[in-house]
């Protein structure tokens, strides 16, 4: 199994965050059907319930509640798995976890800011740090951090700050793009890669709304469930295609993954002109185009 192609996911042992919606709930039922054994965590219990009964029956699906900003948290995550599993190792992590908010420097709060970089940012870290004994004492292993198209373009448009979702996912980018040589180095067994998602049909803005306002009701969560069902059901990609090709990419080794046509197309259209990937221009024309409806 030295070779990324030769490796089957059949028996690998997979942790994936963020398992309770979205791509996180589709990766854990891809990789179980695949026949690997997952550990899941996620804030929501219930929502990890029901990403558990549309598991293939006789998979091994261990689940644990946790908030991947908290280090505490993801240190018990991994002891859990350790013991319940009864593993001294495993093959695949996947640092999934997110939620958006906070989109002004200027105009949000500290709090606020911090905690949605500290989800997606802190995530990917404290999930990294927990875990990485864990992947040292595997034959083989491989880190797979969701960034997103944010990560290589820091806007949702011209006029729409998006400071503390795009920060955090130019750090993960970063670590993980730095985790190549670290691991070539230092771990060879091991394998890095970055996922760069574009407007994926999820949860993540009913999941915000929950993470930064949990005691919202009435008139305005029913507003937000509007807006997430929206955002679910007019994506260009469903969370399970996303999974798919996640998947199909970790086996091929790549360590790039661009998902959604309009993530491509973005990626290319920065690379192409980076000094006015930030002018209103850029956003009218990809608005346009139909790439980002939602940049404005």
């Amino acid at each position: 199994m030295s070779n990324p192609e030769s490796r089957s996911y059949v028996n690998a042992i997979a942790v994936v965050t963020g398992a309770g919606t979205g791509m996180g709930r589709e990766l854990v039922l891809q990789l179980a059907a695949a026949g690997a054994r997952v550990a899941m965590c996620d804030v929501s219990d219930g929502a990890m319930s029901e990403t558990q009964s549309l598991c293939p029956e006789g998979s091994e699906v261990i689940s644990f509640v946790a908030d991947v900003s908290d280090a505490n948290a993801m240190n018990a995550f991994a002891h859990y798995a350790h013991d319940v599993m009864q593993t001294d190792h495993i093959n695949l992590l996947f640092n999934n976890a997110g939620v958006g908010g906070a989109g002004s420097f200027v105009t949000d709060s500290q709090a606020a800011w911090e905690k949605t970089f500290n989800i997606c940012w802190g995530g990917v870290y404290n999930g990294c740090r927990a875990f990485t004994p864990m992947l040292m004492a595997s034959p083989w292993g491989h880190v797979i951090n969701t960034s997103s198209v944010n990560g290589f373009w820091a806007a949702l448009g011209a006029h729409r700050p998006n400071t503390a979702y795009s920060a955090a996912k130019f750090a993960v980018k970063g670590f993980t793009e730095s985790l190549i040589t670290d691991f070539r180095v230092n771990a060879p067994h091991l394998r890095a890669s970055v996922v760069m998602p574009g407007h994926i049909g999820t949860s993540i803005i009913e999941n915000s709304m929950t993470a930064h306002a949990p005691g919202v009701g009435g008139a305005v969560r029913a507003a937000v469930e509007q807006q997430s069902k929206a955002f679910r059901e007019d994506a260009p990609m469903r969370s399970a295609q996303a999974a798919s090709e996640i998947l199909a990419a970790v086996q091929r080794g790549d360590w790039r993954i661009v998902i959604g046509d309009d993530a491509v197309t973005v990626d290319e259209r920065v690379r192409a002109d980076p000094e006015h990937a930030y002018d209103p221009a850029f956003s009218e024309q990809l608005n346009a185009d139909g790439i980002f409806r939602f940049a404005r």
